[in-house]
Protein backbone atom coordinates (compact mmCIF):
# COMPACT_ATOMS: atom_id res chain seq x y z
CA UNK A 1 0.00 0.00 0.00
CA UNK A 2 2.91 2.39 -0.45
CA UNK A 3 1.33 4.43 -3.54
CA UNK A 4 4.26 4.87 -5.17
CA UNK A 5 3.23 7.31 -8.60
CA UNK A 6 4.78 5.45 -11.06
CA UNK A 7 3.98 1.82 -10.16
CA UNK A 8 0.40 2.70 -9.84
CA UNK A 9 0.49 4.04 -12.98
CA UNK A 10 2.28 1.07 -14.57
CA UNK A 11 -0.62 -1.16 -12.77
CA UNK A 12 -3.40 0.53 -14.41
CA UNK A 13 -1.41 0.68 -17.65
CA UNK A 14 -1.26 -3.41 -17.11
CA UNK A 15 -5.02 -3.25 -16.76
CA UNK A 16 -6.50 -1.11 -19.22
CA UNK A 17 -7.29 -3.12 -21.91
CA UNK A 18 -10.36 -4.66 -20.23
CA UNK A 19 -10.50 -2.15 -17.64
CA UNK A 20 -13.92 -0.83 -18.71
CA UNK A 21 -15.52 -4.19 -19.26
CA UNK A 22 -14.14 -5.50 -16.07
CA UNK A 23 -15.67 -2.63 -14.42
CA UNK A 24 -18.93 -3.44 -15.04
CA UNK A 25 -18.83 -6.73 -14.44
CA UNK A 26 -18.04 -6.40 -10.73
CA UNK A 27 -20.06 -3.94 -10.20
CA UNK A 28 -23.10 -5.41 -12.05
CA UNK A 29 -23.35 -2.55 -14.05
CA UNK A 30 -23.91 -0.05 -11.04
CA UNK A 31 -20.77 1.51 -12.91
CA UNK A 32 -23.40 3.50 -15.42
CA UNK A 33 -25.45 4.53 -13.03
CA UNK A 34 -22.73 6.38 -10.22
CA UNK A 35 -21.14 8.15 -13.73
CA UNK A 36 -24.86 9.46 -14.19
CA UNK A 37 -25.04 10.61 -11.11
CA UNK A 38 -21.55 12.12 -10.53
CA UNK A 39 -22.62 14.41 -13.46
CA UNK A 40 -26.14 15.19 -12.03
CA UNK A 41 -24.28 16.05 -8.71
CA UNK A 42 -22.05 18.41 -10.61
CA UNK A 43 -25.14 20.24 -12.07
CA UNK A 44 -22.88 21.21 -15.50
CA UNK A 45 -24.23 23.82 -17.84
CA UNK A 46 -22.96 24.33 -21.30
CA UNK A 47 -20.11 26.40 -22.24
CA UNK A 48 -18.56 25.23 -18.43
CA UNK A 49 -15.21 23.83 -18.17
CA UNK A 50 -14.95 20.74 -16.10
CA UNK A 51 -11.57 18.61 -15.85
CA UNK A 52 -12.28 15.02 -14.89
CA UNK A 53 -9.25 13.35 -12.96
CA UNK A 54 -8.32 9.86 -13.18
CA UNK A 55 -10.50 9.53 -16.40
CA UNK A 56 -9.22 6.40 -17.04
CA UNK A 57 -10.24 5.56 -20.52
CA UNK A 58 -12.48 8.55 -21.41
CA UNK A 59 -15.64 6.59 -20.26
CA UNK A 60 -16.94 9.15 -17.35
CA UNK A 61 -15.90 12.30 -19.24
CA UNK A 62 -17.74 11.26 -22.07
CA UNK A 63 -20.80 10.73 -19.43
CA UNK A 64 -19.61 13.99 -18.12
CA UNK A 65 -19.99 15.84 -21.91
CA UNK A 66 -23.56 14.91 -22.05
CA UNK A 67 -24.13 17.80 -19.59
CA UNK A 68 -22.73 20.03 -23.35
CA UNK A 69 -19.89 21.30 -20.72
CA UNK A 70 -16.69 21.13 -22.27
CA UNK A 71 -15.20 17.36 -20.67
CA UNK A 72 -11.23 16.98 -20.44
CA UNK A 73 -9.81 13.54 -19.24
CA UNK A 74 -6.34 13.18 -17.01
CA UNK A 75 -4.38 10.59 -15.88
CA UNK A 76 -1.48 9.45 -14.99
CA UNK A 77 -1.96 6.63 -16.87
CA UNK A 78 -0.44 6.75 -20.47
CA UNK A 79 -1.80 3.04 -20.58
CA UNK A 80 -5.33 4.22 -19.83
CA UNK A 81 -5.52 7.01 -21.71
CA UNK A 82 -3.83 4.74 -24.73
CA UNK A 83 -6.77 2.38 -24.62
CA UNK A 84 -9.48 5.42 -24.77
CA UNK A 85 -8.12 6.98 -27.48
CA UNK A 86 -11.16 6.43 -30.07
CA UNK A 87 -13.16 8.46 -27.59
CA UNK A 88 -13.98 11.93 -29.13
CA UNK A 89 -12.46 13.98 -25.69
CA UNK A 90 -9.42 16.02 -24.99
CA UNK A 91 -7.09 13.84 -22.85
CA UNK A 92 -3.98 14.79 -21.00
CA UNK A 93 -1.34 12.80 -19.10
CA UNK A 94 -0.78 14.29 -15.46
CA UNK A 95 -0.22 13.75 -11.85
CA UNK A 96 -2.79 14.54 -9.67
CA UNK A 97 -0.37 16.04 -7.30
CA UNK A 98 1.05 18.03 -9.78
CA UNK A 99 -1.30 18.88 -12.31
CA UNK A 100 -0.29 20.58 -15.73
CA UNK A 101 -2.95 23.23 -15.86
CA UNK A 102 -2.85 27.20 -14.78
CA UNK A 103 -4.83 28.49 -11.93
CA UNK A 104 -8.53 28.58 -11.78
CA UNK A 105 -8.92 27.08 -15.59
CA UNK A 106 -12.23 25.31 -14.70
CA UNK A 107 -15.60 25.44 -13.23
CA UNK A 108 -15.52 21.84 -11.93
CA UNK A 109 -13.34 19.00 -10.93
CA UNK A 110 -14.20 15.40 -10.23
CA UNK A 111 -12.83 12.36 -9.59
CA UNK A 112 -13.95 9.17 -9.23
CA UNK A 113 -12.32 6.55 -7.91
CA UNK A 114 -9.21 7.61 -7.86
CA UNK A 115 -8.43 9.81 -5.01
CA UNK A 116 -7.93 6.72 -3.16
CA UNK A 117 -4.88 6.05 -5.89
CA UNK A 118 -3.29 9.23 -4.93
CA UNK A 119 0.07 9.13 -2.91
CA UNK A 120 -1.30 12.24 -1.36
CA UNK A 121 -4.85 12.68 -1.00
CA UNK A 122 -4.59 16.28 0.42
CA UNK A 123 -2.06 17.46 -1.61
CA UNK A 124 -4.29 16.25 -5.15
CA UNK A 125 -7.38 17.95 -3.48
CA UNK A 126 -5.53 21.02 -2.98
CA UNK A 127 -3.98 20.95 -6.61
CA UNK A 128 -8.13 20.39 -7.94
CA UNK A 129 -8.69 23.70 -5.61
CA UNK A 130 -6.29 25.34 -7.72
CA UNK A 131 -6.75 24.97 -10.80
CA UNK A 132 -10.88 25.16 -10.65
CA UNK A 133 -12.18 29.38 -10.48
CA UNK A 134 -13.48 30.80 -6.66
CA UNK A 135 -17.27 29.47 -6.36
CA UNK A 136 -15.90 26.05 -8.54
CA UNK A 137 -17.12 22.76 -7.29
CA UNK A 138 -15.58 19.42 -6.77
CA UNK A 139 -17.06 16.16 -6.61
CA UNK A 140 -15.43 12.74 -5.61
CA UNK A 141 -16.77 9.95 -6.15
CA UNK A 142 -15.36 7.25 -4.38
CA UNK A 143 -15.61 3.51 -2.50
CA UNK A 144 -16.93 4.18 0.77
CA UNK A 145 -18.23 2.62 4.21
CA UNK A 146 -21.78 0.71 4.15
CA UNK A 147 -23.96 2.56 6.71
CA UNK A 148 -25.87 -0.44 7.86
CA UNK A 149 -23.58 -2.64 10.12
CA UNK A 150 -24.84 -6.13 8.70
CA UNK A 151 -24.43 -5.41 5.19
CA UNK A 152 -20.97 -4.08 5.73
CA UNK A 153 -20.24 -7.43 7.67
CA UNK A 154 -21.53 -9.00 4.33
CA UNK A 155 -19.57 -6.63 1.68
CA UNK A 156 -16.46 -7.09 3.40
CA UNK A 157 -16.47 -10.79 3.56
CA UNK A 158 -18.15 -11.35 0.17
CA UNK A 159 -18.21 -8.72 -1.88
CA UNK A 160 -14.43 -7.98 -2.07
CA UNK A 161 -13.83 -11.49 -2.33
CA UNK A 162 -16.58 -11.92 -4.86
CA UNK A 163 -14.61 -8.39 -6.88
CA UNK A 164 -11.07 -10.71 -6.52
CA UNK A 165 -12.80 -13.34 -8.14
CA UNK A 166 -14.58 -11.96 -10.87
CA UNK A 167 -10.76 -10.01 -11.75
CA UNK A 168 -9.31 -13.17 -11.93
CA UNK A 169 -11.46 -14.11 -15.06
CA UNK A 170 -11.80 -10.82 -16.48
CA UNK A 171 -8.83 -8.87 -15.99
CA UNK A 172 -5.59 -8.52 -18.10
CA UNK A 173 -3.81 -8.09 -14.65
CA UNK A 174 -5.60 -9.96 -11.84
CA UNK A 175 -3.01 -9.30 -9.34
CA UNK A 176 -3.60 -5.45 -9.80
CA UNK A 177 -7.12 -5.95 -8.05
CA UNK A 178 -5.97 -7.21 -4.73
CA UNK A 179 -4.33 -3.95 -4.57
CA UNK A 180 -7.66 -2.30 -5.23
CA UNK A 181 -9.57 -4.12 -2.80
CA UNK A 182 -7.05 -3.66 0.19
CA UNK A 183 -7.39 -0.10 -0.93
CA UNK A 184 -10.75 0.04 -0.61
CA UNK A 185 -10.95 -1.54 2.77
CA UNK A 186 -8.40 0.53 4.18
CA UNK A 187 -9.88 4.24 2.94
CA UNK A 188 -11.51 6.77 5.53
CA UNK A 189 -15.30 6.54 6.13
CA UNK A 190 -17.97 9.44 4.63
CA UNK A 191 -17.49 11.31 7.42
CA UNK A 192 -13.50 11.48 7.85
CA UNK A 193 -13.04 11.88 4.04
CA UNK A 194 -14.91 14.92 4.02
CA UNK A 195 -12.52 16.47 6.66
CA UNK A 196 -9.97 15.75 4.57
CA UNK A 197 -11.70 17.87 1.68
CA UNK A 198 -11.90 20.16 3.84
CA UNK A 199 -8.33 20.79 5.41
CA UNK A 200 -7.34 20.97 1.57
CA UNK A 201 -9.34 24.13 1.29
CA UNK A 202 -12.88 23.26 -0.02
CA UNK A 203 -15.38 24.56 1.94
CA UNK A 204 -19.65 23.61 2.42
CA UNK A 205 -18.42 20.15 2.21
CA UNK A 206 -20.88 17.09 2.47
CA UNK A 207 -21.52 13.50 1.08
CA UNK A 208 -24.79 11.33 0.03
CA UNK A 209 -24.34 7.47 0.03
CA UNK A 210 -24.95 5.07 -3.35
CA UNK A 211 -25.90 1.74 -2.63
CA UNK A 212 -26.30 1.77 1.07
CA UNK A 213 -22.82 3.63 1.34
CA UNK A 214 -20.65 1.06 -0.78
CA UNK A 215 -20.18 4.84 -2.93
CA UNK A 216 -20.05 7.96 -1.53
CA UNK A 217 -20.27 11.29 -3.69
CA UNK A 218 -18.36 14.06 -2.07
CA UNK A 219 -19.12 17.52 -3.26
CA UNK A 220 -17.74 20.86 -1.68
CA UNK A 221 -16.81 24.60 -3.24
CA UNK A 222 -13.48 26.33 -3.99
Amino acid sequence: MDKQPAEVASMFDGVARRYDRTNTLMTAGLDRSWRRKTRAALDLRPGEKVLDLAAGTGVSTVELARSGAWAAACDFSTGMLQAGRFRRVPMTAGDAMALPFADGVFDAVTISFGLRNVADPEVGLREMARVVRPGGRLVVCEFSTPTWKPFRTAYDRVALRAIQMIADRASSNPEAYSYLAESIQRWPDQRALAEVIQDAGWHSVRWTDLTGGVVALHWAQR
